[in-house]
């Protein structure tokens, strides 16, 4: 048996949590390749993720002790979900989707005050997670009360580590979407026509999905896409606060949103990390790695990476876009990236259009999230 390595690192000591990206910037700096009990083996150089995510068979993702479909899923496996799963973010589905996304943000966008202070997260970036997700899921609006509650039981045991909490509170989301697809299969023909009730008439290798496979497909979608795309929204909303004449231009010439949003949060990452675990003895930047250890992708660090951007905190779209790691690479590259980056698009559009100027409130800094959250907790804002 190998010795245990040596800890390298803290990465909940207050030191990191009180400024992750500078924590982050540090190691990638100082030990690229680190130990810690709680994160085992973490990555911080772009290189490093680049070598994982370019060898899933190395680096597997089978790291969850729950059904995770897709992304807990290796090849073949994971090929036959994918191919499923894609076309429900095809071009096609993304234009369908559109004025719903569009009418969604316009009237958030609308309700924001003339002239005074919101606080951002609580009262936008959260409400249009939830509205455009049960949109997109075709879920009805009574869910958003206790989605939203879901949403902060999730987040407060998560923050506490607290595993037979966070375990109940996935049940009692299991038990949301297990329901739904009783009523929709009760309703058989006059079922609404939309991506939930298209999942229970799914097959996969000619048999239908199991209710199992179809909870832990949405959950994955609806965990992520609440968490990310509020945060994704609070960090562009906070980054134009801070760069005004950045704000200013995206006004006048939107066609420059796409770009410039994959580029901010390439700066300030809305999601921390992933993980992966090694199938066979390697190395990687220098340190040898036994197989069956955890493996922490830092997106948060190898996303700024001076040796593939230079100075991380310049944003220069165009530049930076071929290496830009928001929605991962390889084989499992976020399969609804086309989707975050219609929403995101679309309510940034929206919020600009609304607004004459976006600021901080003086006196009032936001407060950011803490691992394994990202973004902002509390995001106060002067809206004009």
């Amino acid at each position: 048996m190998e010795d245990k390595p040596e800890n390298d690192w803290d990465p909940r000591s207050d030191g990191v949590l009180k400024n992750q990206t500078a924590a982050y910037d540090e190691m990638r700096r100082r030990c690229p390749v680190a130990h810690s009990d709680y994160l085992h083996w973490s990555l911080f150089r772009h290189a490093d993720v680049m070598q994982v995510l370019d060898d899933p068979q190395t680096f597997s993702n089978a790291v969850s002790s729950y059904l995770s479909v897709p992304n807990g899923m290796d090849p073949p496996q994971h090929t036959r979900y994918r191919q499923l799963l894609d076309p429900y973010f095809s071009a096609q589905r993304m234009r369908a989707f559109e004025p719903a996304c569009e009418a969604i943000a316009q009237a958030l966008a609308a309700q924001l005050p003339r002239d005074g202070e919101i606080e951002f997260m609580s009262e936008f970036a959260c409400e249009f997670a939830l509205q455009i997700q049960c949109a997109f899921l075709g879920w009805p609006p009574a869910w958003r009360t206790p989605l939203l509650e879901w949403i902060r039981k999730n987040r407060e045991a998560t923050l506490r580590a607290d595993k037979g909490e966070m375990e109940r509170v996935a049940l009692e989301f299991d038990g949301y979407i297990r329901t739904l697809l009783a009523q929709r299969r009760a309703a058989g023909d006059a079922a609404p026509d939309d991506i939930t009730t298209s999942l229970l008439r799914a097959q996969i290798d000619q048999k239908p999905l199991q209710d199992e496979e179809i909870v832990s497909i949405v959950r994955n979608w609806t965990v992520g896409e609440l968490g990310t795309i509020a945060a994704c929204v609070g960090i562009l909303a906070q980054y134009l606060a801070e760069h005004p004449s950045l704000q200013q231009d995206l006004r006048t010439e939107p066609a420059l949103l796409s770009d410039t949003i994959d580029e901010i949060l390439r700066i300030h990452a809305p999601l921390i990390t992933n993980r992966r675990v090694t199938t066979k003895p390697v190395e990687i930047g220098g340190r040898h790695i036994p197989a069956g250890q955890r493996i922490t992708i830092m997106w948060a660090s190898a996303n700024r990476d001076e040796a593939v951007f230079g100075a991380p905190d310049a944003c220069r779209p165009a530049e930076h876009a071929a290496h830009n790691l928001l929605y991962g690479a390889g084989i499992h590259a976020c399969p609804g990236a086309p989707l975050a980056r219609l929403e995101l698009r679309v309510v940034m559009h929206a919020l600009l259009a609304h607004t004459r100027r976006i600021s901080l409130v003086p006196g009032n800094p936001p407060v950011s999230e803490v691992y394994p959250g990202a973004g902002f907790a509390s995001l106060p804002l002067r809206i004009e």
